[in-house]
């Protein structure tokens, strides 16, 4: 195969090429891909896009009984500190074969990307990779205290657990992560050889060579699906690389449960035929689609209705609904084979009405030497309500209702943002070390919820003033010149806020230092000086003032 193609093909799986370097090839992977932190992975998609080998992967697990000895016991004394544990054996098949010098390497180098990226940077999980033939079974994950002492990898004297979290590198950059426990997450074998202190450093006693032949992977976590997410990639990189690879039992001391790990059962997402053809603009069939799927190594089986199942192998952690199903039918279809066409909606050119009001309103702000930002509109609760000082519902106004979004897989976007005020002094709290003064606007939708539980889109702009003398006038004078360029003809008044009446947005204010902003007899915003509390919450170093209108109300949409 040329390189050229291969270059050609590479861009297309969501890989930058960096630099060629003869027959090397320097790449920067995205981190929704972790499959891609080694060689292994990155070849395997390869071969599916250039139809070496398409479909799922090929892949055996044996599995092993109890009699096998392979076997860790989980300790009740790591359930509130590090629960989770999922482990591994893998051989080599061929006896005489150990890890290559840059077998090893690659290996290294794919558990600190995992670490970094999947395990976020070791506190959602943390690998340790062992030579299984130092080991004797059954293995327990317990506790130890601070004073627990053993010889940290590459290291050729005893450290106590409190000299590696104050001495050594690992334990002053990772040790914030077990900085609240008394007691600390160990692994040990049958001899009371110390394998792990998870997730911070590995035992010199197990350490991997370039001649090691078989393999014991570990991985603790605080959340079990990273932990499982993480193995499965570990396992399939394994097996393509020469192992066979092997389960080990998980047993509960406590309960008495076990569980073999890893799981590579494949998952299952049923999808529709023209679904994927309304999202791509294409007119593939069931056979086409099942095509591109199958090069981009998933498997399919046509269920019925023009619907396909895809099977999705388990080292594809990436892929959790259907549009990602859409964006592989893509990849699998080539990119390169879209073409451009005019959209086959109607328009009559230019900027519509609103887009154009929205221009004017720019141009005054920019005028009054504001900076435009733009914020996501799904946002965190953390961010939204807890650190403004507001709850999610309140009692003095039992008619709001938050809108969370169900199953949502990030923390950082539970919820459609009710206020731009919030997000915008998120940004604020991100240029602290930039000069004063900043002014910042945002002109963007926020959403809320009626008691008849209809949702219902705003247009509204938000603005934040932060200086050392930032407060309720300029920002009074400020909401004057937006109303003005919005309608001039309009009457607006102030009502002051009081505690006690203050609703969602307005307990983030000083009480007696904010506003209501009423608009030919409608409430349309707020505005005033930003409380104390929230401003020592964002860590912000200056006053602020802010506020917030709604601009769909005074341009009548």
């Amino acid at each position: 195969m040329k390189l050229d193609r291969i270059l050609t093909v590479l861009p297309f799986i969501g890989l930058d090429i960096e630099a060629v370097d003869n027959d090397n090839v320097r790449i920067e992977y995205n981190p929704n891909r972790p499959d891609f932190s080694s060689e292994v992975g990155i070849v395997r998609a390869l071969k599916g896009l250039l139809e070496i080998e398409i479909g799922l992967p090929k892949f055996k697990l044996s599995t092993n009984d109890d009699s096998s000895g392979y076997i860790v016991k989980v300790d009740p004394s790591v359930k509130h500190i590090r629960p989770h544990i999922v482990s591994l054996i893998a051989k080599k098949k061929e006896k005489e074969e150990g890890l290559s010098n840059e077998s090893l390497r690659q290996l290294i180098s794919m558990q600190e990307d995992l670490h970094n990226g999947i395990g976020r940077r070791r506190k959602k999980a943390s690998i340790g990779i062992h030579n299984l033939d130092r080991i004797k079974f059954p293995i327990t994950y317990t506790t130890a205290e601070d004073n627990f002492s053993f010889i940290p990898l590459d290291k050729s004297v005893n450290y106590t657990i409190k000299q590696i979290l104050s001495e050594l590198d690992t334990g002053k950059q990772y040790g914030y992560i077990l900085k609240d426990t008394k007691r600390y997450p160990i692994i040990i074998d049958a001899e009371n050889s110390v394998l792990s202190f998870p997730p911070i450093v590995n035992s010199n006693a197990t350490k991997i060579k370039a001649d090691t032949q078989n393999l014991f992977v570990e991985i603790t976590a605080n959340n079990k699906q990273t932990a499982e997410d993480t193995i499965a990639i570990i396992a399939m990189t394994l097996f393509d690389t020469g192992f066979e690879i092997q389960t080990v039992t998980i047993n509960d001391i406590e309960s008495g449960y076990n569980e073999l790990t890893p799981n590579m059962q494949p998952a299952h997402l049923q999808i529709d035929a023209n679904y994927i053809n309304e999202i791509l603009g294409l007119n593939l069939d069931i056979n086409e689609i099942s095509f591109s799927l199958k090069k981009c190594r998933l498997g399919t089986e046509e269920a019925h209705d023009k619907r396909i199942s895809c099977i999705i192998p388990r080292y594809r952690s990436d892929i959790i609904h259907r549009i990602d199903i859409v964006e592989e039918v893509a990849i699998g279809y080539g990119i390169d084979n879209f073409k451009p066409r005019l959209p086959c909606s109607k328009t009559s050119g230019g900027k519509s009405d609103i887009t154009a009001f929205f221009d004017v309103i720019r141009e005054v702000m920019i005028g009054l030497g504001m900076l435009e930002v733009v914020n996501f509109g799904l946002v965190s609760k953390k961010m939204q309500f807890d650190l403004m000082g507001i709850k999610e519902k309140k009692e003095e106004d039992p008619s709001r209702k938050t809108i969370e979004v169900d199953g949502a897989k990030s923390n950082e976007h539970q919820f459609l943002r009710d206020s731009l005020i919030p997000s915008l002094l998120q940004t604020l709290s991100h240029n602290v070390h930039e000069e004063y003064p900043q002014r910042l606007f945002e002109i963007g939708k926020v959403f809320e919820l009626t008691e008849d539980m209809t949702i219902h889109e705003y247009w509204n702009i938000g603005i934040v003033i932060a200086h050392n003398s930032a407060g309720y006038t300029e920002a009074k004078s400020v909401m004057q010149e937006v109303i003005t360029a919005c309608d001039g003809g309009g009457r607006y008044t102030t009502a002051a806020i009081t505690t006690k009446a203050a609703a969602s947005l307005n307990s983030m204010f000083i009480e007696g230092r904010c506003a209501d902003i009423v608009f030919n007899g409608k409430n349309v915003g707020v505005m005033g000086e930003i409380a104390p509390l929230v401003i020592e919450n964002l860590r912000l170093r200056v006053p602020v003032s802010a506020l917030e209108l709604n601009l769909s109300y005074l341009i009548g949409q």
